[in-house]
């Protein structure tokens, strides 16, 4: 795969409810993210950090936790993410805790409509990230990138990339959920969106369920990838904050990516929410790695394209 991949850290727990996953991006790298992308044949340019306001740990005011902070690091990834998209990079994430997609995938759907593509986010993640002001029974800003990409939530921050919604509904499939807020789940299914849960995952299979999610892709289209480590059970990845039990397993999550990875159509990347401070010996960064390179092409034999395989 002859891909340039920039990578972008963003070292900030300003939007989660625990503190350690501004730490994220270096446990990404010590984990070798760089070299796992590198043997996929991708070019790897680590962009450094970004720098933004320190996190003030401070209760919610009108149902959001440091929604100041939270504009400003979304500002300064969304005009990152941009910038790589524009030299005609795979702009990849290192988050920092999953308020970061609203900046993220923000630049992608600006990106897209400005150069009529369409556009299909994938969100990884134990949660729907759907609360509101009104619905969160936390404030913490981690919780609500989705409503607000779809154009529920401060100004500030749905008209980040421009007029809002950044995000329809119909663009976006969220895969592995299963923790959602009593208030925020009527609001998921008012909204319609196309949710593969723990139980649908269980009953079909991962292959089934990713079959039902990449139908209909349009052969031009971008897809983005918002891996929030927490998709994982927890038995493989503990390093995260909020953990919740019952998600896919090791392999479940390898075929995961590797069916995106067989669209051949990724081209940005986030990954989230992981918390060394909880971790042991760095080893959810390992996992999240090894997901990352078969997200970029690894498998256990060297595909071949359907064009260049033997007709029977």
């Amino acid at each position: 795969m002859n891909t340039s991949v920039a990578l972008i850290g963003a070292p900030t727990d300003i939007g989660a409810g625990a503190l350690g996953a501004s730490m994220g991006p270096q446990a990404l790298r010590v984990a070798g993210l760089d070299r796992a992308l590198r043997r996929q044949g991708c070019e790897v340019i680590d962009t450094g950090d970004l720098i933004g306001p320190p996190n003030p740990w401070q209760p919610a005011v009108q149902g959001y936790r440091h929604l100041p902070q939270v504009v400003q690091w979304n500002t300064r990834v969304f005009e990152a993410v941009t910038d790589q998209l524009q030299a005609g990079r795979v702009p990849m994430l290192l988050g920092g805790d999953h308020c970061l997609g609203m900046g993220s995938v923000g630049a992608v759907a600006r990106h897209c409509r400005q150069r009529g593509r369409p556009l299909r986010v994938f969100w990884l993640d134990a949660h729907t990230d759907f609360n509101t002001a009104q619905l969160t029974p936390s404030g913490n800003v981690h919780g609500m990138p989705v409503a607000c990409l779809c154009g529920f939530g401060p100004r500030e921050l749905t008209d980040l990339g421009g007029p809002s919604p950044a995000l329809r509904a119909d663009e976006l499939r969220m895969i592995g959920i299963r923790s959602v807020d009593a208030g925020e789940r009527q609001f998921v299914h008012e909204q319609g969106l196309d949710v593969y849960d723990m139980r649908t995952i269980d009953e079909r299979g991962m292959r089934a369920v990713m079959e039902a999610a990449l139908d209909g892709l349009p052969p031009q289209a971008h897809v983005h990838v918002s891996f929030d480590v927490d998709f994982l059970d927890p038995d493989y990845a503990p390093g995260v904050g909020t953990t919740v039990r019952g998600g896919p397993t090791w392999r479940e999550a390898q075929l995961c990516m590797e069916m995106l990875a067989d669209t051949g159509q990724v081209g940005s990347v986030d990954i989230v929410e992981l918390n060394p401070a909880l971790d042991v010996r760095n080893g959810t960064a390992k996992v999240a790695v090894e997901l990352i390179e078969s997200l970029f092409g690894k498998s256990t034999l060297i595909r071949r394209s359907r064009d260049e395989r033997p007709a029977r």
